[in-house]
């Protein structure tokens, strides 16, 4: 009996009956979908982002729950700033970190952290103290008339060294605090990574570096890259597609060749500060990109940066780079991310516009069900002024409830989403959009036929349409109005019942049976504009 007890008891200790530690998240890459993985399961990332200076104190945490859960999140991006950790050198005080992680388990929210270090926004404004008033040893970038620029050099080894040492203190803590709770379940690497004022830096140790020969290993990639819209590999055509040389010679002595020379200083320099984090503790980490406004040259724009042109050569100098992020503040929302998601680099965008926007939920709809997005999280989420009446908190608390739904099918042909695309001026393009799921052809329109066109702004229109069973689908948005006709054009297809449903923790709840007015007498599927429906419909053929 005794030797049974014993066992008993062992087996306890061991987590037998008890609550099992959740595995690290990663991104599951099987099934090409690259779905974020947590707590073991796949995970949707309904997040925001705090402004900067939101996490600078535990008064300032204090004050922003309400708003957080309010809006139906589930996930808070928030800075850690090298200067806040690591005040004095080789000291480092997690006190902000810690009581960052209580308050989000306190509120059921998962953590993804963004690396305030060598660089924000293109400049150094994050580092420590000790480190910008020593620039004989901490050396600055410089402009091409020799002028120091608000930002470290990525070209200097003790600059590197400072910042990977106390991203690799950042994550070793993680490791002993949050290893079993999993709050945190990414990392962001620097934050919009850039040269801004030239399109490449020009200290001395940068010039010593250009007028070197370009490595062998990005001759090689050049070559061999089959990205259509890469800047490598036209700058290295345009060039002569030389075997070997300087930078000038391989890539041209004008701002795109600089720029290559420029990406793959700050690709190195981000994959050395990411491979030791995540030796420490092994999490996803991104980075994120600030855009290009049409017309700009580099150094107008964040030279350099993780944009669409320079997407090859980040993937092949940085690995430890799990995906590539876009921060889209313009208004052609659906052709940035387009441009980022792929196979290769999972759609996640952490800086979806100004909290607040009108269009966050449109672009929500349409990012997760036409572009797979793994999540979607806007900007200084934690200044709204009434977020429980938000679009954004309607749209969350719908794609909460079917967000079992839109995982289980991720990377499918049975899911797509609709929104009008925009210029970058903001003009709509109103054109009907047709898809076909299954037996049915589904034509979406941005223009609600019972509103009157001056009381609605189409833009912010947008929706997601699931196929759950032959005939069967679930509608999900806000002014958007479908019709249906047979794919094979035999026939017509008719609405042969449309209830509008609501979802709690992935139960369906029907509220009422829609007809008559409501379907055009069975001729369409209305999403009303101004608020987030959802409806269940079955079609018929006749």
């Amino acid at each position: 009996m005794g030797k049974i007890l014993l066992a008993l008891i062992m087996l306890t200790a061991l987590g037998m009956g008890a609550a099992r530690a959740e595995d690290a998240p990663r991104l599951d890459r099987s099934d090409k979908t690259g779905a974020l993985v947590v707590g073991d399961r796949p995970f949707l990332m309904l997040g925001g982002e705090l402004g900067n200076s939101s996490a600078s104190s535990l008064e300032d945490l204090d004050a922003l729950w309400p708003t957080l859960d309010a809006l139906h999140l589930n996930t808070v991006l928030a800075p850690v700033s090298w200067e806040l950790i690591e005040p004095e050198e080789g000291r480092f005080d997690f006190t902000l970190v810690d009581g960052l992680l209580k308050r989000a388990r306190t509120h059921g929210q998962r953590l993804v952290l963004l690396w305030f270090g060598s660089r924000k926004n293109g400049m150094s404004s994050y580092a420590p103290a000790w480190v910008k008033r020593d620039s004989a040893r901490f050396p600055r970038a410089e402009d091409a008339d020799g002028h120091k620029m608000e930002s470290l050099s990525a070209f200097s080894k003790t600059n590197l060294a400072a910042d990977r040492a106390a991203f690799v203190a950042l994550m070793r803590h993680l490791a002993k605090v949050d290893a079993k709770t999993r709050t945190v379940i990414m990392a962001q690497v620097e934050n919009e990574i850039g040269m801004i004022g030239a399109a490449r830096d020009h200290s001395p140790l940068a010039n010593k570096a250009y007028s070197g020969d370009v490595p062998a290993a990005l001759i090689r990639l050049a070559r061999e890259s089959a990205d259509k819209s890469s800047a490598l590999k036209a700058a290295w055509i345009a060039h002569g597609e030389k075997k070997g040389g300087d930078w000038k010679t391989v890539f041209g002595a004008d701002a795109r060749g600089e720029e290559i020379f420029q990406a793959w200083a700050f690709a190195g320099y981000a994959e050395s500060v990411a491979a030791a984090g995540k030796a420490a503790y092994a999490l996803p980490f991104y980075m994120n990109a600030a855009l290009i406004r049409p017309g700009k040259k580099p150094g107008d724009y964040p030279s350099a940066a993780p944009l669409p042109h320079l997407l090859d050569l980040w993937r092949a100098a940085a690995p430890s780079i799990d995906l590539f992020a876009p921060d889209i503040y313009f208004p052609n929302f659906s052709d940035w991310a387009g441009r980022y998601a792929s196979p290769e680099n999972p759609l996640f965008i952490p800086e979806a516009g100004h909290a607040g926007a009108a269009t966050a939920p449109a672009n929500a709809f349409f990012a997760f069900g036409e572009l797979r997005a793994i999540g979607f999280s806007p900007f200084a989420i934690n200044t709204m002024a009434t977020p429980a009446e938000s679009a954004l908190a309607d749209a969350y608390k719908a794609l909460a409830g079917i967000a079992s739904l839109i995982l289980a099918h991720e990377g499918s042909d049975q899911m797509r989403g609709f929104r009008a695309p925009v210029s970058f001026d903001g003009e709509p393009d109103l054109s009907p959009q047709t898809v076909t799921l299954g037996d049915c052809r589904i034509t979406a329109q941005f223009i609600d036929p019972w509103t009157e066109r001056d009381r609605q702004t189409p833009a912010n229109h947008g929706a997601l349409v699931i196929k759950l069973a032959e005939n069967e689908f679930l509608f999900a948005g806000a002014g958007v109005t479908f019709t249906f006709e047979p794919a094979d054009g035999a026939g017509r297809a008719g609405v042969l019942s449309a209830d509008q449903v609501d979802y709690e923790n992935g139960a369906e709840r029907t509220l009422r049976r829609l007809n008559g007015d409501e379907t055009h007498q069975g001729r369409h599927i209305r999403l009303p504009p101004g608020a987030v429906t959802m409806q269940r419909v079955k079609l018929y053929r006749y």
